[in-house]
């Protein structure tokens, strides 16, 4: 599959692309990406019913599909939509994830559960359910981990957990899945500002610019293009995790 054959296709057949908290930020960033490629976009969300609704309406060919990704039966629910909406699926992007701070003294089961559920659980899950159709159509899966898997972050330590069990996530679902799925992943580094409880005041983002080698943020269009690379070039490539963080990791990642 390559962004040239899709362009020929109609638009009754044009590939398909899951996008997993593809209502705001980097999975909004992603839905008008592949739309712009000439994918039918399924735009999955949990709680932002309203930006996933207009998203959906301005791409043409796309909808928008509500799941609880910590519920098993809302995951199957959603793919059997999904399923009979399009008729098929070509691409899966794990991109939805829980980001909020866990002092060690203060984190609680139900954090634990929260972060594990959404960053690791439900793309488990769910790529599982998509296994069978995205080998029917020699699909790929795309996962967005983050540094903080390689790298743990001070008070963040269940997401960091979560985000390093999405890399493996992404080999071994490589090593099971092959040949006929490519599975890769996405580790960002500071692309946009985290919000609610994760915010940064202008002191603590002055600071982590001074760290970044490259000395900016990134763009989501960065994530964007790179996923569209993963997902529509069918290279010798499977099971690797790629770093888009301005070179953050040669300072050791954050502080």
């Amino acid at each position: 599959m390559s962004a040239i054959s899709m362009a020929t296709e109609s638009p009754g057949d044009a590939p398909v692309v899951l996008i997993t908290g593809g209502a705001r930020r980097l999975g909004a960033a992603m839905a008008m990406a592949f739309h712009q490629q000439g994918f039918r976009v399924a735009i999955h969300y949990h709680q932002s019913r309203h930006d996933a609704t207009q998203l959906a309406a301005t791409l043409p060919g796309s909808k928008a599909f509500q799941a609880d990704l910590a519920v098993n039966t809302e995951i199957e629910h959603m793919v059997q939509s999904l399923k009979a909406h399009f008729g098929r699926l070509d691409v899966l992007i794990n991109n939805a994830s829980t980001y909020f701070p866990t002092p060690l003294d203060e984190v609680t089961e139900g954090d634990w559960h929260k972060l594990m559920a959404s960053n690791l659980t439900g793309p488990f899950f769910l790529s599982r359910s998509l296994a069978t159709e995205l080998a029917r159509r020699g699909g790929t899966i795309v996962n967005m981990a983050d540094i903080n898997g390689r790298q743990p972050l001070r008070g963040y330590s269940v997401y960091s957990l979560a985000k390093a069990g999405m890399i493996m996530l992404t080999r071994a679902m490589a090593r099971e899945l092959a040949p006929q799925v490519r599975v890769n992943g996405i580790a960002p580094g500071s692309i946009l500002w985290p919000e609610g409880d994760a915010g940064m005041n202008e002191e603590a983002k002055q600071a982590l610019l001074e760290r970044i080698p490259l000395g900016r943020c990134g763009n989501p269009a960065d994530i964007a293009h790179l996923a569209l690379l993963l997902a529509t070039n069918p290279g010798y490539m499977t099971g690797q995790v790629i770093a888009v963080d301005g070179g953050l990791n040669l300072a050791g990642g954050y502080d």
